[in-house]
């Protein structure tokens, strides 16, 4: 914990610390947004389009591999939708009235890994499949990719591992997707991780390695195991740019949901999107991306739980990952198990310096009053995690109003885009244990 004097400045110079440090929840606004662009020094955008051709090159692969996802063409996405009798609940719990349309963008029923680590996480193993594979002359860009199903690509891929630290949904994208190639896969896993999620894990074939501490500590093993091996390749969810440009792939996809669908977005008709957040990459890359497509027409919003805010410490700060949310006496310890992270990506924080809108604070019991809620009125199934994102709406009417005026935003035109994150993997009988709790 940092000293008393430190401490002090803090609640001296951002009045929102009181709050956060006695856990109440907070929407912190960003007077940084749009003060700066962002340059294609850090990251570039053809980055994105270029992880959206991977994607297309591995879909006949990934039709064979993973039949459930034949019906998509091999494209890990997933449906928007309308969620009236949610939208009814969230407008309740509103202190001013709640405005615009609401829809649920369906991570949570994700195919293979079911959340939004899917996209990040199996982008990225694949892209480096894709890198041995061609480097050792195995195949062409111009190839059929199915062929890497073949009996002879998995055992080339065999002599190769991965590594990565996860608090649960990265660890099951990477652990799946690699041992489903051949990859010689270990997750080092935070204390936080489900026990369903290990069990799962270690059914597929990979190595998970436990630790009594947070995520961060995991991470650290996770970089300590590859640095020591030349043939382990590490997956670094701190600052993988890699992973990000797999999360921004989605703002593409959604842009194309949306036109179909008939919302506009627009200069009268703003998007919301809230996005709930553990070290950032999966929210930041969705942001980055959207951002790129929307400019100004999109408002965009990161939702944490009110013991582990830690890119919103970060970004307020200016000091991103050099302040952890046990130095302001926070425990990190929440129910939402992806974000559960206490010190947050730098990488990712300095990205959306010019382009979040604000961050906002949810306790664990609206979690679950929420879970229980999507599940009795829409039969929805979201983790916990995923219910961050449901509290966005609700801060943003309740504390956001200074935000809606300042932009001159009409509201009644609005869309409000709720970014669930996982849920089709809990088993059914850890998702009865979840509907009882706080009850």
């Amino acid at each position: 914990m940092y000293e008393k004097q430190k401490i002090m400045y803090f609640k001296k110079n951002y009045p929102l610390i009181d709050d956060i440090v006695t856990s109440k929840t907070v929407l912190w606004l960003n007077k940084e947004k749009v003060k700066k662009e962002n340059s294609d020094e850090q990251f570039s955008f053809d980055e994105v389009l270029d992880a959206q051709q991977r994607l297309k090159r591995f879909s006949s692969y990934i039709k064979v591999a993973f039949p459930e996802s034949e019906g998509l063409g091999g494209i890990i996405e997933s449906e928007i939708k309308e969620i009236p009798s949610m939208r009814k609940w969230i407008a309740e719990k509103c202190d001013s009235e709640f405005s615009g349309n609401l829809i649920l963008k369906c991570d949570h029923a994700l195919p293979i890994s079911g959340s939004i680590k899917a996209r990040g996480g199996i982008y990225e193993v694949l892209k480096y499949a894709e890198h041995l594979a061609i480097s050792n002359n195995l195949i062409d860009f111009n190839d059929d990719y199915a062929k890497l199903y073949e009996e002879s690509f998995y055992h080339f891929f065999n002599h190769y591992k991965i590594a990565v630290g996860s608090t649960g949904n990265l660890g099951l994208s990477i652990g799946i997707m690699g041992a489903k190639l051949g990859f010689q896969v270990t997750v080092h896993m935070s204390s936080d991780a489900k026990e369903w999620k290990k069990k799962l894990l270690r059914e597929k074939g990979v190595e998970v390695i436990e630790y009594s501490s947070d995520y961060s500590k995991a991470v650290e093993e996770g970089r300590k195991q590859a640095e020591s091996d030349s043939m382990c390749y590490f997956v670094d969810d701190e600052n993988s740019k890699t992973l990000f440009a797999g999360y921004a792939v989605a703002a593409l996809r959604l842009e194309t949901q949306l036109r179909d669908a008939s919302i506009k977005v627009d200069a009268t008709h703003p998007l919301f999107v809230y996005l709930p957040c553990g070290v950032g990459g999966g929210p930041g890359g969705v942001a980055y991306g959207l951002k790129k497509i929307y400019g100004d027409n999109v408002h965009l919003f990161f939702g944490e739980p009110t013991q582990s805010p830690c890119m919103l410490l970060g970004m307020m700060t200016g000091l991103h990952d050099e302040l952890a949310v046990a130095d302001l006496g926070l425990n990190n310890q929440t129910e939402a198990d992806g974000l559960a992270v206490g010190r947050a990506s730098k990488f990712v924080g300095k990205m959306m310096e010019p382009i979040l809108s604000g961050s906002y604070t949810v306790d664990d019991p609206f979690l679950f009053d929420s879970l229980r809620a999507m599940w009795e009125t829409e039969q929805i199934f979201m983790e916990p995690s995923a219910h961050a994102g449901v509290y966005g709406p609700i801060a943003l009417f309740d504390k956001g109003k200074s935000y809606i005026k300042q932009n001159s935003l009409q509201m009644e035109n609005a869309t409000h885009l709720i970014w669930s994150t996982g849920g089709n993997m809990v088993p059914q009988e850890q998702r009865q244990k979840l509907l009882r709790k706080f009850l």
